[in-house]
């Protein structure tokens, strides 16, 4: 599982010319799912998002201190099987390590549910959906985060 993770001041995604997530100050993750990725891969990468200390601490001015939760911050979180798009050869990208869509969709509602659960504010693109995604980068601050299939 991969997971490009944003801190932002602001994101939204809009489908068909309607704004379906909208989020304030908090992560945006755009979320890729292998072939092979199970409930363990994303059980780690949902502890990852909700515990980096990604944000600053406003009293004492020091960076890196704080974690979404101790924000309050906001998640909007968009699927995006091309974090799997190998470019290695020829001129167009495989997307053969993508998880197929049947279990791409499940571990992708089961990977939300699970930042639901923090009780933040989540919200979320359209799974399968051509999308446009507005992201005011605070920062920036971008980072990959990524478990692979049984290893720590």
């Amino acid at each position: 599982m991969r997971v490009i993770i944003q801190r932002v001041k602001s994101s939204q995604v809009t489908v068909d010319g309607e704004i379906i997530g909208k989020i304030s100050q908090g992560l945006n993750l755009l979320v890729g799912i292998a072939e092979n990725d199970t409930e363990a891969e994303l059980d780690w990468i949902v502890r990852k998002c909700l515990e980096l200390r990604l944000f600053p601490d406003l009293e004492t001015g020091k960076p890196w201190q704080k974690s979404v939760q101790e924000i309050d911050g906001e998640l909007l979180v968009v699927s995006q099987f091309t974090l799997y798009g190998d470019c290695k050869k020829g001129r167009r990208p495989s997307f053969d390590k993508s998880a197929a869509p049947n279990l791409a969709a499940d571990l992708y509602n089961s990977f939300v549910d699970k930042l639901k659960a923090s009780n933040l504010t989540v919200e979320t693109g359209k799974f399968g959906a051509m999308m446009l995604v507005d992201i005011e980068n605070d920062g920036p601050v971008t980072l990959i985060l990524e478990k692979e299939t049984g290893k720590i």
